[in-house]
């Protein structure tokens, strides 16, 4: 089997290529941030055509690294921001509108509109989610309402949609000149149009959000081979793996059995609990999503508890406040006292999300005196990452009846010490965290490589990474 895998990580705040070997030891890795663009207040844009130019920069620079060529790949994962919709033509791939980011919050209208008949939780059953500014559906629906043509072009069938992954592959594979239009299932599982049941549109929903179904990808399982690349720097490569970034977290954490559950600390803070071959219907405020589907194999489900603000919450101190220069000093700066001070942060910039999903809440910072200063509110703000996360253990414990004895966690935000041993005691149970932090990258090269030969090998070759990678925070 060829030497390597590679991984494009496509995130909130920028776009990665990652190499592994087959141990899922990283040998290059390159990253590009791209603009966030706040029009309005609750309004989140990220121009998808730079986001496809950071990808072909990353690919480039990563293969450089290691003078790698597209044969030396075995095959490419995607895993992707969800939720993030994107709209372009099918003739000249140029998008009719930036694309809408999952913390966007104007189709609240909309969100409060469609409750009026059957309330918030009217396609719950159907798609496992509630009604909310969250997901892709009436992002949308949005854009075909509001984009002089859209709508027009979109039933001629001149307009392709699709979350990020969708976006790349057909941008990777050809474009216009034959780019394969498709997503995986847990991509599809996060635009409130796909049945949980049975893994396809669910046309009821089409038509109640007036959308038509030839603009929206086939869909397909998160590992199998999609096509081959035609951009140069990876010309050849077959694409094979895509998993939205929260599952393919989970897949990376090797959560491969019931009860196993995972947290994701970055931009926001994402909870994961594999419920394996059978739904959970979440009774308190849970998602329940897809988790993965291998190839011909069953899907696996999962119950999600998603917090819009952790780490953003860190950036907004850091860029709006201008209270340190780079996002680790937080920590310090936390450190600096001994306690909160009695100050509270509720992050509810893109209102609430699980478990309260309250689209008309906005952040607060409760209890300042005179005493509070700035090392205060960085504490605060950590505590409040904590603070979330065990609102969506406690409901997860409730949903699944299983008590939660570790959390597994990843992302940006485990490498602060502070957080991490704050979440433990709040908790009261122990955080494990991976010593190889890029456990997202790695979950999709390992779906891509489940796609191609060498299955049995790589998962032996996974399994005994992932036991090496972890280690204990008391």
């Amino acid at each position: 089997m060829t030497a390597y895998l590679g991984a494009i990580d496509q995130g909130t705040t920028s776009t990665r290529f990652i190499v592994f070997d087959r141990t899922g030891r990283i040998v290059a890795l390159a990253q590009k941030e791209h603009e966030q663009i706040y029009l309005r207040p609750g309004w989140v844009e990220h121009d998808p055509d730079e986001i496809w130019r950071r990808t072909l920069e990353v690919l480039e620079e990563a293969m450089q690294q290691r003078a790698l060529r597209p044969r030396d790949l075995a095959a490419i994962g995607i895993t992707n921001q969800r939720e993030t919709t994107v709209v372009w033509s099918k003739t000249t791939g140029q998008p009719v509108h930036n694309a809408i980011v999952w913390q966007d919050t104007r189709v609240s209208d909309e969100v409060a509109q469609f409750s009026k008949q059957g309330g918030q939780d009217r396609f719950r059953k159907q798609t496992g989610l509630p009604l909310a500014t969250y997901f892709s559906g009436l992002k949308i629906r949005w854009i075909l309402e509001n984009i002089p043509g859209a709508r027009e072009q979109a039933e001629a069938g001149e307009l392709l949609f699709g979350n990020i992954d969708t976006f790349l592959l057909w941008k990777l594979t050809g474009g216009p000149s034959g780019g394969v239009h498709l997503t995986d299932v847990t991509n599809a599982s996060r635009t409130q149009l796909m049945n949980l049941e049975t893994l396809r549109w669910d046309r009821e929903i089409l038509k109640t959000f007036a959308i038509p179904e030839a603009m929206l990808p086939r869909i397909c399982s998160s590992s199998e081979i999609y096509g081959e690349a035609t951009a140069e720097p990876v010309k050849g490569a077959k694409i094979a793996g895509i998993l939205g970034d929260q599952q393919a977290a989970l897949v990376g954490q090797a959560c491969f059995h019931p009860g196993e559950a995972k947290n994701t600390y970055g931009t926001g803070c994402f909870l994961l609990m594999n419920c394996g071959e059978q739904r959970v219907e979440s009774q308190f405020g849970l998602l329940t999503t897809v988790a993965y589907k291998l190839g011909s194999k069953g899907a696996h489900y999962a119950l999600e508890g998603s917090v819009a603000i952790t780490g953003a919450l860190v950036q907004w101190l850091r860029d709006n406040l201008g209270l340190f220069e780079k996002s680790q000093d937080i920590e310090t700066l936390a450190r600096s006292v001994k306690d909160n001070g009695d100050v509270y942060f509720v992050p509810a910039f893109s209102g609430l999300y699980a478990p309260h999903w309250k689209a008309n809440a906005r952040g607060v910072i409760a209890g300042l005196t005179r005493f509070a200063n700035k090392g205060h509110l960085a504490r605060a703000a950590l505590e409040a990452t904590a603070f979330q996360t065990r609102e969506v253990v406690e409901a997860m414990e409730k949903d699944s009846k299983i008590k939660l004895h570790t959390l597994r966690t990843d992302g940006g935000m485990v490498k602060n010490d502070l957080l991490m041993q704050f979440q433990a005691d709040i908790l009261n149970i122990p955080v494990v965290r991976p010593v190889m932090q890029e456990t997202t990258a790695l979950g999709a090269a390992y779906a891509a490589g489940l796609a191609v030969a060498g299955r049995e090998a790589l998962y032996k070759s996974w399994k005994k990474a992932v036991t090496r990678s972890l280690d204990w925070v008391d």
